[in-house]
């Protein structure tokens, strides 16, 4: 492939030009959203993609193009952060799981997914940025003054975004155990 892209269609070659001027932006853009150590990844997907849409079309600005795709796969792969930390938990060895979790009846097992459920739909409904912030907290672990950092914002923004985000995933969460329809009608 690299040597199409020296030899081949203007709009590759154009594309890898501005892949390269634009790699920064495109840094700063995916390091808004996901995790420091995801950027890498995810701008060579963008970069592979985009390749692949400009060897199949016309793409008639390839700067916005790279930067929406890899806006698209960032976002992508940060709404799947929840699901890979709920999968690993059930690659735990049951000796370090609760045992009163492993006696839950089904119901129970049910509820609690229920409420899983609820409260991703709460994080869901989260202002972008506190969404954002609430997430490299609470989904990756970072610390207050990391995520200040890959944000480049202030820590106590990213106090206030956590705060905001807990009070108001709270809120949502009691408005739907006190709605008849058990949730139904808050998240729609």
């Amino acid at each position: 492939m690299p040597e199409s892209v020296s030899t081949g269609v203007p709009e590759v070659r154009g594309l890898l030009t501005v892949f390269l001027e634009c790699r920064s932006t495109l840094m700063r853009l995916v390091g808004r959203i996901v995790n420091r150590h995801d950027v890498d990844d995810i701008l060579q997907e963008a970069f592979t993609r985009s390749y692949e849409a400009a060897g199949k079309m016309t793409i008639r600005n390839p700067r916005a193009f790279l930067l929406r795709t890899a806006a698209n796969l960032a976002l992508n792969h940060a709404s799947r952060a929840g699901t890979r930390l709920t999968d690993s938990m059930e690659d735990l060895p049951l000796s370090s799981v609760n045992e009163q979790w492993v006696a839950e009846s089904p119901e129970a097992q049910f509820d609690a997914n229920q409420r899983f459920v609820v409260f991703c739909r709460a994080v869901g409904s989260l202002p972008p940025q506190c969404r954002q912030v609430f997430v490299l907290k609470k989904v990756y672990g970072m610390s207050q003054k990391e995520i200040a950092e890959q944000l480049g914002i202030a820590q106590s923004t990213v106090e206030k975004h956590i705060a905001k985000g807990l009070v108001a995933c709270r809120k949502y969460m009691e408005s739907c155990e006190s709605s008849p329809e058990g949730g139904a009608s808050a998240s729609e």
